[in-house]
């Protein structure tokens, strides 16, 4: 459907909302047709929300319809920092825990000022890798990547960094214990402008306020704030004494877990992976063969939709 335009004070500019009066009332046109060549054809109708889109990987590009002044950010967030393997030692009084990665900075029912026809830029942080290869006794995971979305007229709209990685440190086969740091939590930097009151046609047809938008992973209306830091379960006391390993931090203030921490019984289990920006679970260790591997952090995410906030 083409463009619709009217002339104000003698000026041909764009419709975005249209008015009729109904029995003395004015109230807003939801469609407007026209003939053409003798047939009755729509030739404006009111920007509706559509349904949420999901960026899970990589970057990109995509443009702001006609229409919208404004996205809706249902979710987003930073990757999850990486675990490493739990460590068991020869005689050294004791065995070391996998610390849990970090969790990635997070958006949550957040609205933004766009403009329609402009570009939206984006980069999906990638979840950071665990920690199991080369000296169980001074090893390191990686961090998770960055989540960005920014306008090209807009600026940027806000960048989540990703958890850190945790890491094991300062230790020998034969002691001292290595010193067990848990990942780190992500940042939350939020540029853009925010929309904290209006109303938008929903998906349904509806006429709803912004603050009615609780559908993400928090469960509130324009949140947003830091990842958290991994646990960290640190050393057991005694040689062949069992740990299990320690689990990844949760993302979205605590609302998505973080990836399990091994177990050490028996032949033991190795950490599950996070997801969706969460920390990696780390290793176990003194089980029957060893130590168990940590896990990588959950890639970081955006589910958005565009708006018109009136």
């Amino acid at each position: 459907m083409a463009n619709t335009y009217g002339k104000v004070s003698g000026t041909l500019e764009e419709i975005d909302d249209a008015y009729g009066k109904v029995s003395g009332v004015w109230k807003e046109a939801d469609e407007i047709y026209g003939k053409v060549s003798g047939v009755w054809k729509l030739v404006f109708a009111a920007f509706q929300a559509g349904s949420i889109q999901t960026l899970s990987s990589g970057s990109g590009t995509f443009a702001v319809p006609q229409g919208a002044n404004a996205v809706h950010i249902q979710a987003a967030v930073g990757g999850g920092g990486g675990a490493v393997t739990g460590a068991d030692y020869d005689k050294a009084g004791g065995e070391s825990s996998g610390a849990g990665g970090g969790s990635g900075a997070y958006v949550s029912d957040k609205v933004f000022s766009v403009t329609q026809g402009e570009t939206i830029s984006y980069s999906i942080g990638s979840g950071g890798a665990a920690g199991n290869s080369g000296s169980k006794f001074n090893i390191s995971a990686s961090g998770g990547a960055s989540t960005t979305l920014s306008g090209s007229t807009a600026g940027t709209l806000f960048a989540l960094t990703g958890g850190g990685g945790s890491s094991g440190t300062g230790g020998g086969v034969q002691g001292p214990l290595r010193t067990n740091n848990a990942g780190s939590p992500g940042a939350a930097t939020i540029s853009g402008t925010v929309i904290t009151s209006g109303t938008f046609r929903d998906s349904d047809g509806t006429t709803k306020n912004v603050t009615t938008l609780t559908s993400g992973p928090v469960g509130s209306f324009n949140q947003s704030g830091n990842g958290a830091v991994g646990s960290n379960n640190g050393n057991c006391g005694g040689d062949n004494c069992r740990i299990g390993g320690s689990t990844g931090a949760a993302s979205y203030d605590g609302n998505v877990a973080g990836g399990s921490g091994g177990s050490s019984s028996g032949s033991g289990t190795n950490g599950t992976a996070g997801t969706r920006g969460s920390g990696g679970g780390g290793g176990a260790a003194q089980v029957n063969s060893g130590s168990t591997s940590g896990a990588a952090g959950g890639s970081g995410e955006v589910r958005y939709r565009f708006l018109r906030v009136q």
